[in-house]
């Protein structure tokens, strides 16, 4: 009976050593979270596009407040003006969009606000 706990107690620690800590929270060697983050080394490669200015690319120089339906393409369906790093729009078109997007809204072309 002796025999049986020490040899018992001796195969614990080695079963401890090789198993992993499972769950949520338990961190995984290669995985998202794991050395480099999630484009590291152990990470999927992952390629973005660089967004273009659909002004720039098409040579609109004036954005007006009248073509309601150009607006509606940068705003939300909350009503919230979309921001440049969702839409790609360069600095100086997107602050003469959301200029053009006010004043739309101003003169009830485009709803401040969602309807419930």
């Amino acid at each position: 009976m002796a025999d049986e706990i020490t040899t018992t107690q001796a195969a614990a620690p080695s079963e401890r050593s090789s198993e992993r800590p499972s769950g949520p929270r338990g961190p995984r060697p290669g995985g998202p979270g794991g050395p480099g983050g999630p484009g590291g080394p152990g990470g999927r490669k992952f390629f973005r596009r660089k967004k273009v200015c659909k002004f720039c690319t098409e040579k609109i120089d004036a954005i007006s407040y009248r073509d309601v339906r150009l607006l509606q393409g940068f705003v939300a369906e909350r009503g919230k003006i979309v921001p440049r790093r969702l839409t790609g729009v360069c600095t100086t078109h997107q602050r003469k969009l959301s200029a053009a997007i006010k004043q739309a809204r101003n003169i009830a072309l485009l709803p401040f606000a969602a309807r419930y």
